[in-house]
C-alpha cells in the first residue's frame, strides 16, 4: 500500500494533503461553524472557498453580528435560492430598500435586522408579503432616516401577512403613526403573538391599542369584549409617561402577562392624573401570573421621579406579588427601606433584584436578608448614594450571585470588595464612580469575565499590579478603565506583558493614554498564538490625552484584525480617521463620544 508523505511547510504538499480528505468531512466541519468563520475559512485556499461558497447555499442559520455589510458583500453570501433560511441577523447600516431581495426569504421563521434608518416602509410591507412563516421580528431604526417614509399602511401589511408571528420588537419611534389608525390595525395581529416591544409608544396609543372597539364597550350583548391580544406574556414599552391608566388597561386586557417592562423619561413634572399612583400599583399582577416586573423613570431628560408612590403602595403590590422572580424599580424617591424589605422578604422566589436611584435605600434593607431563603443571582443597586460597605457584606451571603453591579455608590470601598471575593460564581462586576483604591483591586476573583471601574479616581496603574500580579488562567474579556485620571500607558503595557485575553477595552477621558498604549496593544498575543492586538474586538481611546495621528500607524492593517468597535476623537485627523474608514470599511468607528457595541450589561441605561 502506497502511503502519501507530505512535508510541513510546503505550500503544495498542505495543498495536496486537504485534497485527500473526503469532501463530505470538511463540509461537516465547515456547517459547525458560524458565518464570520465560515468566511475566515474561506480566505485561506480555493478548497475551502469552494466549500463555503457550496455551503452557504443551503446554510439555515446567516448571522453576521459584528460588521455592517454593504449589498456587494452581501450578495454573493447570501443566496436567493436557499431554501432552508430559516434565521437571518445582518446590521443594516450601510442597506437599503434596494437589499430587501436579499434580505427577505419566504423561508424566514426569525429575523432581527438592525440600524434600519436607510429603509422606507417598504421593509414591513416586503415581508408581510413574502415572510408568512416568521415567527420572531426584530427592527430597529426603521426609515430614521431623512427622506424615508414610513405609514400605517404598511404596518398594516405587515401584521396581514405574518400571520404565524410569536414574537415583535418595533425599536423605533411609533408615534408617527395617526393615533387612531395605529390602534386599529392591531386587530390583525397574529393570534400566536406572545411578545410585544416598542422602542418608543405614547401611553395613550398603548390605552387604544390594548382597549377593545368602541362599539364593542358601548353594545357589549352584541360584541363581546374580545382581547386584541389574547395570548400576550411578554410587553415592553418605553413611553412618555407610566400612568395609573397605562397599567390599568394592561392589567385588565392582558389576562396571560408574564413579563412586563414600563419606562418612561418625562421631559416635564407628570402631573397629577396623569402619573402612577398608589392606586395603579395595586393593579399590577391582579390575575396572579407576573414573573417579571420592571418599571423605572428615567433621568436622562430631566430630573424626574415617581413622587406619588410611596411604601403603603409597595406593600400593597407585594400582596400579589409573592410568586414574582425579577423585579426592577427605577425612581421611586418616596420609598423607603420598609418597601423594599417587604418585597425581599415577600417574593421568595426572587433572584433578580434591581434598583435604581434609590435615594432611601440603607444598609437596613439588607441587614437580615441571611434570614431569608432568596437565592439572589443578579443584584443591581445604582445611584444608591446611602449604602455603605456592610449593606454588601451582608448582601454578599447569596453565594450564587453573578452579576453584581453598584456603580455610582459613593461611599463604597475596599471593604465591599473584600466581600465581594466570597462569591465564587461571580462573572461580571460593576463598581463605576465607588471610592475604591489600587489595595482593593487585590481582593477580586480571576474568575470575572467583566469588569467596570470607570470613575473610580483614586486608582492607578498599580490596580492592574494587584489584578495581575501571581495571576494565571486569566477569566477577564471586559474591562471598563474610563475616566481615570491617574492611569497611564504603563499599566496598558501590563496587561499586555501579561497576555491578558481582553476582547473590550474601554479607556475614554483617560489623560495619561496615548500612542504607546495602542503601540503596546497591537503588539499583544495571546495563548502563545501571535496576533497583532489580540483578541480585540472593541477598543475605545475617546478623548484620551496622548493619543496623535502616529496611533493611526497601528490601528491600520494588519494590525487589531479581530476589531470591529473603535472609539477615537473626531478632532484628531479627519484625513486619518477617513483613510482608516476606507481600508478597513467594516470598522465601527465613533468620533463623538457615543457608547460602543451592540449589547452589555445595562451600559445603556444611563438614567
Amino acid at each position: 500500500m502506497r502511503s502519501t508523505s507530505v512535508v510541513i511547510g510546503d505550500p503544495k504538499s498542505s495543498s495536496v494533503g486537504l485534497d485527500l480528505l473526503p469532501a463530505a468531512l470538511i463540509g461537516t466541519i465547515t456547517t459547525k461553524l458560524d458565518v464570520p468563520s465560515i468566511l475566515s475559512l474561506a480566505s485561506t485556499c480555493r478548497l475551502f472557498r469552494s466549500c463555503a461558497a457550496h455551503i452557504l447555499s443551503f446554510l439555515p442559520c446567516f448571522h453576521i453580528p459584528d460588521i455592517a455589510p454593504s449589498l456587494d458583500l452581501l450578495k454573493p453570501l447570501l443566496s436567493q435560492s436557499n431554501p432552508y433560511l430559516r434565521s437571518l441577523s445582518v446590521d443594516c447600516t450601510r442597506l437599503d430598500d434596494s437589499s430587501l431581495d436579499f434580505l427577505v426569504h419566504p423561508s424566514l421563521h426569525e429575523l432581527f435586522l438592525r440600524n434600519c434608518a436607510d429603509f422606507s416602509g417598504k421593509l414591513l410591507s416586503k415581508l408581510g408579503h413574502n415572510c408568512h412563516e416568521i415567527r420572531f421580528l426584530y427592527l430597529s431604526s426603521v426609515a430614521e432616516k431623512r427622506g424615508r417614509t414610513l405609514d400605517v399602511v404598511h404596518l398594516e401589511e405587515l401584521l396581514r401577512g405574518c400571520s404565524n408571528l410569536e414574537t415583535l420588537i418595533l425599536m423605533f419611534d411609533a408615534s408617527i403613526f395617526p393615533s387612531h389608525n395605529f390602534a386599529r390595525v392591531w386587530s390583525l395581529a397574529s393570534s400566536h403573538l406572545i411578545s410585544l416591544e416598542f422602542g418608543y409608544i405614547s401611553s395613550v396609543m398603548v390605552i387604544e391599542m390594548l382597549s377593545p372597539p368602541l362599539d364593542a364597550l358601548q353594545y357589549p350583548s352584541k360584541h363581546p369584549q374580545m382581547p386584541v391580544f389574547p395570548n400576550i406574556q411578554k410587553l415592553c414599552l418605553s413611553v412618555d409617561y407610566v400612568t395609573d391608566a397605562l397599567v390599568t388597561t394592561i392589567s385588565k386586557f392582558l389576562a396571560s402577562l408574564t413579563h412586563l417592562d414600563l419606562r418612561d423619561s418625562p421631559v416635564m413634572e407628570p402631573r397629577t392624573g396623569f402619573d402612577l399612583t398608589n392606586s395603579g400599583l395595586q393593579q399590577i399582577n391582579v390575575h396572579g401570573k407576573l414573573k417579571h416586573l420592571c418599571l423605572v423613570r428615567s433621568q436622562e431628560i430631566s430630573p424626574s421621579y415617581f413622587k406619588r408612590v410611596n411604601d403603603l403602595g409597595i406593600l400593597l403590590m407585594a400582596d400579589k406579588c409573592s410568586t414574582m422572580e425579577s423585579i426592577c424599580l427605577g425612581g421611586f424617591c418616596q420609598v423607603t427601606d420598609t418597601g423594599y424589605k417587604t418585597i425581599l422578604h415577600s417574593c421568595l422566589k426572587l433572584y433578580n433584584f434591581k434598583v435604581f436611584h434609590g435615594v432611601h435605600l440603607t444598609d437596613l434593607v439588607f441587614h437580615d436578608i441571611h434570614a431569608t431563603s432568596l437565592s439572589l443571582t443578579y443584584v443591581t443597586l445604582r445611584w444608591c448614594n446611602l449604602l455603605t460597605n456592610l449593606a454588601v457584606e451582608r448582601l454578599a451571603c447569596n453565594k450564587d450571585l453573578a452579576i453584581l453591579d453598584l456603580r455610582d455608590c459613593r461611599n463604597l470601598g475596599d471593604e465591599a470588595l473584600r466581600s465581594i471575593s466570597s462569591l465564587p460564581r461571580l462573572k461580571i462586576l460593576l463598581v463605576d464612580g465607588c471610592d475604591i483604591s489600587d489595595a482593593g483591586f487585590a481582593y477580586l476573583n480571576r474568575s470575572l469575565v467583566s469588569l467596570s471601574v470607570r470613575g473610580c479616581r483614586r486608582l492607578t496603574d498599580k490596580c492592574i499590579n494587584f489584578l495581575v500580579d501571581g495571576k494565571s488562567n486569566f477569566q477577564l474579556r471586559e474591562l471598563d478603565l474610563s475616566n481615570l485620571p491617574h492611569i497611564s500607558d504603563k499599566a496598558v503595557l501590563l496587561l499586555a506583558k501579561n497576555h491578558v485575553p481582553i476582547t473590550e477595552l474601554r479607556m475614554r477621558q483617560c489623560p495619561l493614554i496615548g500612542d504607546t498604549s495602542v503601540k503596546a496593544l497591537a503588539s499583544m498575543w495571546v495563548n502563545e498564538i501571535v496576533c497583532h492586538g489580540g483578541n480585540l474586538r472593541l477598543l475605545d481611546i475617546y478623548n484620551c490625552g496622548g493619543i496623535t495621528q502616529i496611533a493611526f500607524q497601528w490601528l491600520n492593517k494588519p494590525y487589531f484584525p479581530r476589531l470591529r468597535w473603535l472609539g477615537i476623537a473626531g478632532s484628531l485627523s479627519r484625513d486619518s480617521i477617513d483613510s482608516l474608514s476606507k481600508f478597513r470599511p467594516y470598522l465601527h468607528v465613533a468620533t463623538h463620544g457615543e457608547e460602543l457595541g451592540t449589547g452589555g450589561i445595562d451600559k445603556s441605561l444611563t438614567m
